[in-house]
């Protein structure tokens, strides 16, 4: 079982890797609908996960609102400019500045995260307290993968 700390960076570590695999692809090829597919989706369960895991842990304690209140504010910037490029044409100049704009962002996000919020969990939040947070994360996660599939099934039935 992962702790909870080493599960967010394995997740980080791949959207980093499917962010380079984007940046590095042109137009509406197959490779980049693929990447940013899966990008799309894992973000969106990973973000939904993490709050109600570690940011909900963060949030119970006095020095953790204020940061968990800021990584979820950057959620939601993040997931707003996600909603925009889906809706625009992945061949265009604009998508991949728009997408350049993300990458910038999640990974100031991810960075900050890592360095910052992290340090700080494992200075105030004893390791027995969060035992098991890890596993409770990537189970989340997996519900709200599940949950997003049955939500783009049913705007495809639409």
């Amino acid at each position: 079982m992962p702790s909870i700390y080493a599960a967010i960076k394995s997740d980080h570590d791949r959207h980093r890797d499917l962010m380079d695999t984007i940046a590095d692809t042109s137009g509406d090829s197959d490779r980049r609908n693929k990447a940013w597919s899966e990008f799309y989706h894992d973000v969106k369960a990973h973000a939904a996960a993490e709050e109600e895991t570690f940011y909900s842990k963060l949030i119970s304690k006095t020095w953790g609102q204020d940061s968990a209140r800021h990584s979820v504010h950057e959620h939601q910037q993040l997931d707003d400019l996600m909603e925009e490029l889906n809706e625009m044409d992945m061949s265009s100049p604009g998508w991949l500045q728009k997408f350049k704009t993300l990458q910038h962002d999640y990974l100031h996000h991810i960075e900050e995260e890592e360095d910052e919020v992290f340090t700080r969990a494992r200075e105030v939040i004893d390791e027995a307290e969060i035992d098991g947070f890890g596993d409770r994360f990537l189970k989340r996660k997996a519900q709200e993968g599940e949950l997003i599939e049955e939500k783009k099934e049913d705007s495809l039935e639409d």
